[in-house]
């Protein structure tokens, strides 16, 4: 099974989709995800293709109306996926949305993904209905055909838990789970300062384990590929700083491409 890593745009905004593409390949990913507008789908096709890059597009609908939110969630998902992108990454619904409303996207999805043959994945996130473990449990319940980017930092962040009171919880999660953001969050934030500190040593072992079992499921199943993008966020929001000055702690680009390389090694791959 081949494991490709992927680099966000996000972050990255400074630079050039030309200049971000090529700091990407030098620093030995294998491809971007990137949440592209209408107007810059092509040139992040385009500019993956010359780079020798795999590329995977993100949709999130919009609109705090649900009838509008719907059409363009619908729209959004036929227009990216004639780029032909890897697969799609989802931020699907609201968690203020009605059990029925999530579903219908999520159907919706599947419809897509049908008609035109590019997967589409729901992401874990907060704010949408995959925000908590506990919250989803009746999605996977009742749609088997459901499938997630498994960003587990936001359910430890939610629960204010390393989620151990609610292993079965994960577990269904994890067997679905077919791309990871290798994100490690805290009780208090989705996302630790710096998982290369000593204090977050914990924190990142439980978050590993989590990805090893998806890896584990995937090799036992055969699949060909297993992708991991990378994705500490950047500063300000996700990646904290220092007060008055906002000088970010850390730098995120030196952590993700940590994250890349310490799984690496620990897959040996």
């Amino acid at each position: 099974m081949k494991t490709l890593f992927f680099c966000p745009l996000w972050g990255m905004e400074t630079l050039s989709y030309t200049d971000a593409a090529k700091r990407v390949k030098a620093a030995g990913y294998d491809g971007m995800e990137i949440a592209a507008g209408p107007d810059k789908r092509n040139e992040a096709v385009q500019v993956t293709h010359d780079n020798g890059l795999e590329l995977i597009l993100m949709a999130f609908g919009g609109g705090k109306v649900f009838s509008e939110h719907k059409k363009k969630f619908h729209d959004d998902l036929l227009d990216i996926a004639a780029y032909k992108p890897l697969f799609i990454n989802s931020h699907t619904g609201h968690d203020y949305f009605t059990f029925e409303q999530n579903t219908e996207l999520i159907q919706i999805a599947t419809s897509v993904e049908k008609q035109t043959g590019v997967r589409i994945l729901h992401e874990t996130h907060r704010g949408r209905f995959s925000y908590s473990a506990p919250a989803i449990q009746y999605y996977l319940l009742k749609i088997p055909e459901l499938r997630l980017t498994a960003d587990y930092s936001h359910w430890v962040n939610v629960a204010e838990s390393y989620l151990d009171d609610q292993a079965e919880n994960v577990t269904r999660a994890i067997a679905v789970s077919d791309h990871i953001h290798c994100r490690v969050g805290q009780p208090e934030a989705p996302q630790v300062s710096d998982p290369r500190a000593p204090e977050w040593k914990a924190a990142l072992e439980t978050h590993a384990v989590w990805w090893d079992a998806i890896r584990k499921r995937l090799l036992q199943a055969n699949a060909p590929t297993l992708t991991v993008t990378c994705e500490f966020g950047p500063a300000p929001g996700y990646l904290p700083t220092l007060p008055y000055t906002n000088q970010p702690v850390a730098s995120q680009w030196d952590i993700n491409v940590f994250m890349k390389d310490y799984l690496k090694q620990r897959w040996q791959v």
